[in-house]
């Protein structure tokens, strides 16, 4: 498939190509919908083992795909994010058969119980049925939504972005592929990047044969999907996270968490984009964390003080409002000195975008005020934002981060990808 063919669809046939697509997902989704555990993992790792043995063909289309956006002006942290490696290939394949490891959510009771009057009710996980995905240049996301889908009992139709296009193409054949070898139907993982934009507008107005949506990416492109989808969305959203050196932090331990939060994955959603430091610790603790950031290449949005520890090569400027606000995806970082933990936490509401927040202190009732009284997805203490991930929380790969508060909040692993159905059972009852 190539880009510009992929422009020239128009919305018509973008509207009638997706919708063939969703009908063939929703009957294949019938298929798995009763698949056992046991073909579920089987076919998990027949996905993983073709993903490894196909690796010279993904990085071929891949390395198209890094060499045009790379030529186009793409930040190199978002071409971090779309460049895939033997070894990375390896990582997807291996979370994977971690997934065919981790319980299956299907048909778990959540709760249960026998009424007095004989009825046994139940609520038991079933699969959502067609779960759509709207991401960009992150061909690792193609995998992680196909597996779990598939552990959770669900079809999932792709639209991985332009930037993507060659790589997802034929990550998506290689999975389609290894699904019929083990008797399962290819279209339970499709792609409707053939179709271009006009195909994610198309995956927007699928309702009733898309269950539900879930947009991964930028502030644009979520806000494009909750505000025009008609198909009911799950938001993940963007990453401003904070950092919080409280007084009584180790230093050492301070300065280890933020080179790992900042630096370790720049183009992420769980890279920490502000550092707030207590005034009490702006002495001890600046001067090692200026000096590291310029170390490794950081370029730091600072107030006063903050600069004031800048050494003489270490690249730096005055942090404005808009800095508070963004969210880098780059080697830059907002560094600001707060008076106390109630202008942290104040700071943090006003300019966080709930997805994670993180305090380094050893005073347990700064710890106890930090986790209670702010409203994020995930509030990390003395770790690394980077730690906000599904393969980390043991949730095998996740498929995006909500911040919103329905449904799911925080990583979604696999039974965040499940429904539930009532199942009540009696012996003739009517009802009085």
């Amino acid at each position: 498939m190539s880009v510009e063919t992929a422009a020239q669809v128009t919305d018509e046939q973008a509207s009638e190509g997706v919708r063939h697509l969703a009908e063939a997902a929703k009957v294949a989704s019938r298929a798995l919908r009763s698949a056992t555990t046991a073909t579920k993992n089987q076919a998990l790792h027949t996905l993983a083992d073709a993903l490894v043995a196909e690796t010279e063909q993904i990085l071929t289309a891949n390395a198209v795909d890094v060499e045009r956006e790379s030529a186009a002006g793409m930040s190199p942290g978002l071409v971090d994010r779309l460049r895939l490696t033997g070894e990375r290939i390896e990582a997807i394949a291996d979370a994977l058969r971690e997934l065919a490891a981790l319980p299956d959510p299907v048909g778990e009771v959540v709760r249960g119980q026998t009424l007095p009057n004989g009825l046994t009710v139940r609520q038991v996980r079933v699969p959502m049925g067609v779960v759509g995905m709207i991401y960009e240049a992150r061909p690792n996301v193609t995998v992680d939504a196909a597996g779990l889908a598939l552990k959770s009992g669900n079809a999932v139709l792709l639209r991985g972005g332009s930037a993507a296009a060659s790589s997802n193409e034929t990550i998506v054949a290689v999975l389609g592929d290894a699904l019929e070898q083990v008797g399962l139907p290819r279209e339970l993982i499709q792609s409707v990047d053939a179709y271009g934009r006009a195909g994610a507008r198309a995956l927007m107005r699928a309702r009733g044969l898309v269950d539900v949506l879930i947009p991964r990416g930028g502030a644009g492109l979520i806000q494009t999907v909750v505000t025009e989808s008609q198909v009911p969305v799950i938001e993940t959203g963007v990453g401003n996270c904070h950092l919080y050196v409280d007084a009584t932090a180790d230093v050492g331990q301070a300065v280890a968490i933020l080179l790992n939060a900042k630096t370790q994955r720049v183009g992420v959603c769980n890279a920490v984009e502000t550092l707030l430091v207590h005034a009490d610790a702006a002495e001890t603790f600046l001067p090692a964390a200026m000096s590291a950031l310029s170390q490794a290449g950081v370029h730091v949005h600072g107030d006063e003080i903050a600069l004031g520890h800048a050494g003489p090569t270490a690249q730096v400027s005055p942090a404005t409002e808009e800095d508070w606000a963004r969210e880098y995806l780059s080697m830059d970082l907002a560094v600001r000195v707060v008076p106390g933990l109630d202008e942290a936490l104040e700071h943090i509401r006003t300019w966080s975008s709930g997805h994670t927040e993180a305090i380094l202190s050893n005073d347990v009732g700064a710890v106890q005020r930090f986790t209670s009284e702010l409203d994020s997805a995930a509030l990390l203490v003395n770790a690394s934002t980077r730690f906000t991930d599904g393969g980390q929380l043991g949730l095998g790969a996740e498929i995006g981060i909500s911040t919103q508060k329905l449904h799911a909040r925080g990583p979604m692993g696999l039974a965040e990808l499940t429904t539930t159905t009532w199942i009540v059972q009696g012996e003739g009852h009517v009802r009085p």
